[in-house]
């Protein structure tokens, strides 16, 4: 297990999951609330920009996409909480609020719930990756690749690729079929196709309603904007420097829980825009926890606080990390490795 200078090593993780089951169940009306203050604005932001275009202002249009995006992102967690059955009390709530919800988030719910459920099981094992995740090479799996190969994975780990690229591609091609899961019988296809074609019949509703320029000039860039921001939001719970990767019997899912994912510190405003996505160990250690209680389990584990803490700005250096190093057991960048070599 790889411990940071920002990690405490006498946390028991273990012990701390045990602690924790009292934070996991969800209270009714708040969910509500969440929902309603998330989904509502979204709305508005969302006629608000047709008004402006209507008004001839695209300029305005555009820019509303921005905070529009935000509580884009912020319904996803919502999505995301269903998807661990942790914001509703009843499993069937969870599991219709999520699939409704995936329609506006282009993300197929059951398809990516079992994808997402996966990626938690698997967490900083080395002998598991490939899905949920970022793909991540070690340094001497880097080594042993040719020259085509090295460049494919210096492609792939671009900041162009990962988060210019990458968020259209996933949400506007591989969402739409179920990728990687052709062997996972009917229900990752009825997921899928059920999504899309809930999609399709709002969009061709909407674009009759004010046309397709309006509509793909409103829908896209929120779509674009909240993706973005997911993606980034995944990379930086995982991909930091002081991260826990482990193999074998030395993976531990408790420990790879706390230790191998992020405490991202963010200002206020965008802890809510994000819902608390970002007190990202605590929710790997018990995913059952609603995201409006992961404060309070700070608030009560003040020891929690500074394990793999990462402010804003230490996140945009996190961009550079693309290889594990075996040896030093942490996150290094090509520049690192090479002067390693």
């Amino acid at each position: 297990m790889s411990i940071g200078h920002n990690s405490d090593e006498s946390v028991d993780a273990r012990h701390l999951m045990k602690s924790l089951l009292r934070y996991r169940e969800p209270s009714r009306s708040r969910s509500i609330a969440e929902l309603a203050i998330t989904a509502a604005p979204l709305a508005a932001l969302w006629v608000a920009a047709w008004f402006a275009y209507s008004l001839g202002a695209w300029w305005l249009t555009l820019l509303l996409a921005i905070p529009a995006g935000g509580f884009l992102v912020r319904l996803f967690m919502i999505q995301h909480d269903c998807g661990h059955g942790a914001f509703f009390p009843h499993k069937a709530v969870n599991d219709w609020i999520g699939r409704a919800i995936g329609v506006l988030t282009m993300t197929p719910y059951d398809l990516w719930r079992r994808t997402h459920a996966v990626h938690h099981a698997t967490a900083g094992n080395l002998d598991r990756r490939g899905m949920g995740d970022i793909d991540t090479l070690t340094v001497r799996e880097y080594r042993a690749r040719s020259w085509w190969g090295r460049l494919k994975y210096r492609l792939y780990r671009h900041p162009l690729v990962l988060f210019g690229v990458a968020p259209a591609y996933l949400f506007l091609l591989q969402h739409r079929l179920p990728v990687g899961m052709m062997r996972g019988g009917w229900r990752p296809w009825l997921s899928t196709q059920a999504t899309n074609a809930v999609i399709a019949a709002i969009a061709v509703g909407l674009i009759a309603l004010i046309g397709v320029k309006a509509f793909f000039l409103i829908q896209l860039p929120i779509l674009m904007v909240a993706a973005t921001i997911g993606v980034w939001l995944f990379y930086v719970q995982h991909q930091f420097e002081e991260t826990s990767w482990s193999e074998g019997r030395e993976w531990n899912l408790h420990d790879s829980a706390l230790h191998g994912s992020s405490h991202y510190d963010l200002p206020r405003v965008l802890h809510w825009f994000t819902a608390n996505i970002g007190i990202h160990h605590v929710h790997h250690l018990c995913s059952r926890i609603p995201y409006y209680r992961l404060p309070q389990v700070l608030r009560d584990h003040p020891e929690l606080r500074g394990i793999g803490r990462l402010t804003l700005l230490d996140s945009l250096r996190c961009v550079r990390l693309t290889l594990w190093d075996e040896t030093q057991r942490r996150l290094v960048s090509f520049r690192e490795a090479r002067a390693l070599a």
